[in-house]
Order: C-alpha cells, then sequence, then structure tokens
C-alpha cells in the first residue's frame, strides 16, 4: 500500500489533490484507493491534511496516516509549524512546493526531495482562489514525475473526473509544468 499526506492551509485545494489523486489511481487500475480530510477548526489560510491511500488490494484500513510514503507540501512556510518530516516513512519522498532546488532543501535526512515552484505555475496558467495560487494540479504533476506511481496521462483523466471545459483544459496545463519543472534528488 502507498500512502500520501498532503501538508497545505485551506483554500490551496489539499483536500481536492488527495480526491483526484485517488480517482486516478482508481483509472489507471488500483483496486483499494481512499482519500480523506482531516478537519478540525480549520478556516481559510489555517493548516490542514489530508491523506491519499493507493493499493492493488482492497483496502480495509481508515485511520489517519501516521507514517506517510510520500509528503506532498502545498505551503513550505508549514515547516516548523506541522511536524512534516516526522510524517514521512525513511527512505519516503518528500514533495515541496517551494523556490528552491531539492538539493536546497533542509530537509533533515529525508533522501528523496522533489520541489518545484508551484505558486508560479499557478500564476503563469491564472489558476487563482480569492487572489491566491491554486498550487494543487501543479504538484500532482511533479509527484507523478518523482513517484512514478500514477502517471501524468491517469491523472489528467482524473482532473477531467473532478473539473470541465476550459478549467480541466488549464489545471492539466498547470500539472505538465509541475511534470516538466520539478527538480529531484535521491541519495
Amino acid at each position: 500500500m502507498h500512502e500520501v499526506i498532503w501538508h497545505g492551509r485551506g483554500g490551496q485545494g489539499v483536500v481536492i489533490a488527495a480526491q483526484i489523486l485517488a480517482e486516478s489511481a482508481y483509472l489507471q487500475g488500483f483496486r483499494g484507493v481512499t482519500s480523506a480530510p482531516t478537519f478540525g477548526p480549520e478556516r481559510r489560510g489555517a493548516p490542514l491534511t489530508a491523506s491519499t491511500r493507493i493499493s492493488n488490494d482492497p483496502i480495509r484500513t481508515f485511520s489517519q496516516i501516521e507514517k506517510a510514503d510520500i509528503a506532498v507540501v502545498l505551503d513550505s512556510s508549514l515547516f516548523g509549524v506541522v511536524d512534516i518530516i516526522g510524517s514521512l516513512k525513511p527512505r519516503g519522498w518528500l514533495i515541496v512546493n517551494t523556490l528552491q532546488k531539492a538539493d536546497e532543501v533542509d530537509a533533515k535526512g529525508c533522501i528523496n526531495i522533489a520541489t518545484v515552484d508551484a505558486a508560479a505555475i499557478a500564476l503563469r496558467f491564472h489558476l487563482l482562489k480569492d487572489g491566491s495560487p491554486m498550487v494543487n494540479t501543479p504538484m500532482l504533476g511533479v509527484l507523478s514525475r518523482a513517484v512514478g506511481l500514477i502517471s501524468p496521462e491517469y491523472l489528467e483523466k482524473g482532473l477531467k473526473w473532478k473539473l470541465s471545459g476550459t478549467a480541466a483544459e488549464t489545471n492539466i496545463a498547470a500539472l505538465r509544468a509541475g511534470y516538466e519543472e520539478a527538480s529531484m534528488m535521491t541519495l
């Protein structure tokens, strides 16, 4: 089973990204997929998490993910606020929206890191909500390229499941940009 935890802030599309990843995995042929938000008294801008589980077999675990194979960070300002590294299994992937290249991230022992400036991609494609960049689809592209679990083609199908028309096409372009512009480091 592959476990993904999404770290972001309210309004960044954390929950939608987790759902799109789960749907894309299902469309790609995985038999077991789940997606769940972790809600508290959050409001727009407050830290929140969502999770995605992907398996070749049906999933019978519905508890929160304690240690993920992949941690996707939509807002790098959460380092120091949330124990992101602590949520990751050894040898897991840390995927971060940041201006830094993967080899510049101070990830305290992480050996697999991927980064992209997802905010710049979102701005380039005018993916804004209340004036803030929606970075979730570029981050899906980075996840696809770094980990290779779900192909970009199936992520595009997952986006079309959630969105339609111009919104789908614009988000697909942002996903492709995230895939192409990712910086990766593995040790």
